[in-house]
């Protein structure tokens, strides 16, 4: 199974209270930050949960192994709730570094705003709006993040809370300097040795997901519920490794992915010039010339359709696709051995299993 649905239901329906809470304190001061209120909860509309479900899985693995646990406490619903603010808050941003026009089969924040300054007739430029708009966007969801979780901890007994938010803390420094990482690898890829393409990649991996998006929400889950060192090392063991491979996986899904299923335009990472480890294995491959039409065509925005397929065909026939596979199975089967013998739930244990093949066998 994976996260309780009654549960992730909740943290649907606490975020929608609290933005609506937030958003009519804000409108009654000024009605003028519509605009930005109501971007705001368009960038919490969808998503898979999966931080949360991360959350809720790391607090139930402890809970589980001291007892059979009652229903999920409103701190952790919060902190759940929370993580998913501020993932909408680092979409919001990555896609303005990324210059990305859509998200989840709709217009990214920055381009929706520039689109909205447009249809009312307001001065000036309109793409520079989008662009200021969503940056305050994304520092404004950032706040209402931390809201969030302090509205939780102030329920939960003092040294969890303080665990949860060392913990949360530090989910926030890591994923920003994975992000500065990411824009660094593709600003310096000219300058590295060949052996260091690779490295490079797997480390932007490690800080702006594999922590982020599944160690890190286990880790604060976990601390909610009063979790020992060991349990922590079993939950970090098992957490790192299946981050890395989700994020392998969106590197496949940044070049191969259907548009249809992941709401982006195909290739759409090669027109970024995403430097992955898929690349950096097709790099190590590729012939001399062949390496160099990839480095020249790799994140030109205009690339076409015929030359995204061109790209593709190169990629997979290098076999760097199938090296990308066998890091990917070999994560996963590294997480598996973490969990046998570990000191958390037997059923908890389950669910994370099954949160591990969602995360690595998804398509979108």
């Amino acid at each position: 199974m994976q996260a309780s649905p009654d549960a992730i239901t909740r943290v649907s329906q606490r975020l929608e209270r609290f933005v609506t809470r937030l958003t009519r304190e804000a409108l009654a001061e000024t009605p003028m930050a519509r605009p930005v209120t109501d971007a705001a909860a368009s960038a919490l509309a969808g998503g898979k949960r999966f931080r949360a479900q991360f959350l809720l899985a790391g607090w139930r693995a402890v809970a589980e192994a001291g007892g059979r646990p009652s229903e999920v406490p409103e701190e952790v619903v919060d902190a759940a709730g929370a993580l998913e603010i501020f993932h909408a808050a680092a979409l919001v941003h990555d896609d303005i570094i990324d210059n990305s026009d859509t998200r989840r089969g709709r217009p990214s924040a920055h381009r929706a705003l520039e689109a909205q300054h447009r249809s009312d007739g307001w001065a000036g430029d309109a793409a520079g709006y989008g662009r200021s708009t969503a940056i305050l966007l994304g520092d404004l969801l950032v706040a209402w993040s931390d809201d969030l979780l302090e509205e939780g901890l102030r329920t939960a007994p003092r040294e969890r809370a303080i665990a949860a938010r060392t913990r949360y803390a530090r989910m926030r420094r890591d994923v920003t300097v994975g992000q500065y990482l990411d824009i660094a690898a593709e600003a310096s890829h000219p300058v590295l040795a060949e052996h260091e393409h690779l490295d490079a990649a797997l480390l932007v991996a490690s800080f702006k997901s594999a922590r982020y998006s599944v160690q890190q929400p286990l880790a604060i889950g976990a601390a909610l519920a009063g979790s020992s060192p060991a349990q922590d090392d079993a939950l970090s063991a098992f957490g790192h490794p299946i981050g890395m491979a989700f994020q392998l996986r969106d590197d496949v899904l940044g070049v191969f992915g259907d548009t249809a299923v992941t709401g982006k335009p195909a290739g759409d990472d090669l027109r970024e010039g995403k430097r992955t480890a898929l690349i950096a294995f097709a790099r190590a491959a590729l012939p001399p010339s062949a390496r160099r039409t990839l480095d020249e065509l790799l994140g030109d925005p205009e690339l076409d359709a015929a030359q995204v397929v061109a790209l593709q065909g190169a990629i997979r026939d290098c076999g760097a696709l199938d090296r990308v596979e066998q890091l990917i199975a070999g994560y996963a089967h590294e997480a598996d051995r973490a969990l046998a013998g570990a000191p958390l739930g037997h059923g908890a244990v389950g669910e994370l299993r099954d949160l591990a093949i969602a995360a690595v066998r998804r398509e979108a």
